[in-house]
């Protein structure tokens, strides 16, 4: 614990401000909430992560989300290849990945759902709602949900960047946007590879996105496409195989305003996902999964006074697979939702929402949320919640089959219910303290187990998972400066687990935190560093350092980025190592328009 006393005194420890910074503004969320919120509006926990405000100290968007440590990336290779994702102690299928609101989440497996067509380049924020959602978005949000959101710039520009790196990276970037009157449209293109950091531990990366925005008298438009190829090394990833894995994903999605109070949107994605167990004999052992799903919605609002808003609307979704494995399966499904946000006396505010979603075969999903919050003065906020959540088993789960793991068509849904309070205070304009309590009551969590020393994990229900954790954080600005400082805790439970090994639910993060700090230097150099301590349940804690640094001179830009500057061996997936000190260095050209 020595590591996170440290990491909680030294901002505290900060000389005192000699001028005055610029006022922050208030973020705009819209994650975990019906519609557009200022930030401290907001009942429930949620992170803004800019991204687009400081594009070349990230490569991927996976550096961006570890900024907040109630996510825990379980990452089997570099620049987002293969990676698990959750929150709050949740196993990976229990968080939801939205791109603008819509739908992300494999139906395959959980291990897909970081699988995005979706360049860094294209993403303007990062919203992570902590904890349970299912009132809003249905199925998988137990954790919580990732929200990535690509609002193209409001000038015409082009981006054209390139970088090298140890590990035999190579990488080619770019991102080009016009806009005309109220149409704007960008273009990205990524391209990453590596010959890996050890044998069989190689990538390729390529993406392509589009953005279109377009406002008319019919209301706003947006149109996002994507596409994705990822072949990779594999060595080790699901047992001790020399495996070899290539996945494409598809992604199109609609948003369409009509009049002012109401949105319609449709969104469809396609992701196959060909998988070698021996990368030197195919033959011997492969599949090929086709994974396709669509969502449509039809959401509307409704102004009852100056402080009361009800929001009500429909929801459907399908999913199937084909699979030489899994075999060929489809389900379908549809919801209703209604949601009551009240204000009142600039002091209270409430929001309480319903939502029934039925399945074909299966009885319907009830999903109620409450929250409520009180500013006992304009520094001090009080905030409290309450959500119940469900998530359906995987294709994966269901039907999968290979030497080391076994799928289990007679899984039931998990349901859990989440609680958790809050204060925000914000003693002066430069100076954000947050706390959070949250407990989570799993009934039916799915997960692999087997005995210990056993040779096959078995996708099973578990009974009962309690997690209880605690949420802090420390922001301040200090002249051109922003400190960060936050902190994770959590315990978590089972019944009935004595004996049995836990493959994914009892690999949480016990304890996470992190000193962050972002702001400019002389010479017109913008930097960031991030100073990390993780502890993950049985393992010891590991340390993590990266630091980033970008320069403007005219239109080129400079940059270079280093991760893990300990070089320390981290396994977040057991058996499969993370790469050591890494360093990738390159340039990016700009050029504006009026």
């Amino acid at each position: 614990m020595r590591i996170f006393l440290t990491l909680l005194l030294y901002p505290l420890s900060l000389p005192a401000q000699q001028t005055a910074p610029p006022e922050r503004k208030d973020s705009i969320v819209v994650t975990g909430n019906y519609e557009p919120l200022p930030l401290e509006e907001s009942e429930r926990s949620v992170s803004v992560i800019p991204v687009r405000a400081q594009p070349l100290l990230f490569n991927t968007f996976i550096d961006a989300l570890r900024l907040d440590p109630s996510v825990d990336i379980r990452q089997r290779a570099p620049d987002g290849i293969q990676a698990d994702i959750s929150i709050r102690g949740g196993t990976f299928g229990q968080t939801l990945i939205l791109l603008n609101g819509l739908r992300m989440s494999d139906p395959q497996s959980g291990h897909h759902n970081l699988d995005l067509p979706v360049p860094l380049e294209s993403v303007e924020r990062i919203e992570v709602l902590h904890g349970a959602g299912s009132s809003l978005y249905g199925s998988d949000v137990v954790g919580g949900v990732i929200n990535l959101i690509t609002s193209p710039p409001e000038t015409s520009e082009i981006r054209l960047q390139t970088a090298v790196g140890n590990f035999g990276v190579n990488q080619q970037r770019a991102a080009i946007t016009g806009v005309l009157g109220k149409l704007s449209q960008q273009l990205t293109f990524s391209r990453d590879f590596s010959s890996g950091f050890t044998p069989n531990r190689d990538y390729r990366n390529l993406l392509f996105g589009s953005a279109t925005r377009w406002r008319s008298a019919l209301g706003a438009t947006g149109v996002d496409l994507g596409y994705s190829d990822k072949p990779f090394g594999a060595q080790g990833f699901y047992g001790n195989y020399p495996s070899w894995e290539r996945t494409k994903g598809w992604f199109a999605g609609l948003r369409q305003g009509l009049g002012e109070h109401t949105e319609a949107s449709f969104s469809y994605r396609r992701h196959t996902d060909l998988f070698v167990l021996f990368r030197d004999n195919p033959p011997r052992y492969t599949n090929r999964h086709l994974a396709e799903s669509w969502t449509a919605s039809l959401r509307r609002r409704n102004s009852l006074s100056n402080n009361i808003t009800i929001h009500y609307g429909v929801e459907g979704f399908g999913d199937s697979i084909v699979s030489n494995n899994l075999g060929a399966h489809s389900r379908a499904r549809g919801a209703a939702y209604l949601s009551l946000d009240a204000r009142v006396l600039q002091r209270w505010s409430l929001t309480a929402a319903i939502r029934n979603e039925i399945y074909r075969g299966l009885p319907g999903e009830w999903s109620p949320t409450f929250g409520i919050g009180y500013w006992a003065s304009y520094k001090w906020k009080l905030r409290a919640g309450a959500g119940r959540a469900f998530r359906l088993p995987s294709y994966t789960d269901l039907y999968y089959s290979d030497p080391a793991n076994r799928g289990n068509p007679f899984l039931r849904p998990e349901h859990a219910w989440s609680y958790e309070g809050g204060i925000d205070f914000h003693p002066t304009p430069d100076w954000r303290l947050q706390a959070t309590v949250f407990h989570r009551r799993d009934t039916n969590g799915i997960d692999y187990i087997r005995p210990t020393g056993a040779a096959i994990w078995d996708a099973v229900n578990i009974q009962r998972l309690l997690f209880t954790g605690i949420e802090a954080s420390a922001s301040r600005r200090w002249k051109h400066s922003i400190f960060d400082w936050t902190y994770t805790g959590m315990h978590g439970t089972a019944s009935p687990l004595a004996g049995l090994q836990s493959k994914y639910a009892f690999n949480y993060l016990t304890h996470s935190g992190l000193f962050g700090w972002t702001g400019q230097l002389p010479a017109r150099i913008t930097a960031r560093t991030r100073i990390g301590a993780a502890e993950r349940r049985a393992y010891k804690a590991y340390p993590a350092w990266d630091a980033s640094l970008a320069a403007a001179i005219r239109n080129l830009h400079p940059y270079i980025q280093l991760t893990n500057l300990t070089n320390a061996y981290t396994e977040d997936i057991p058996g499969v190592a993370n790469p050591g000190r890494a360093i990738i260095g390159g340039v990016e050209w700009v050029w504006r328009g009026r």
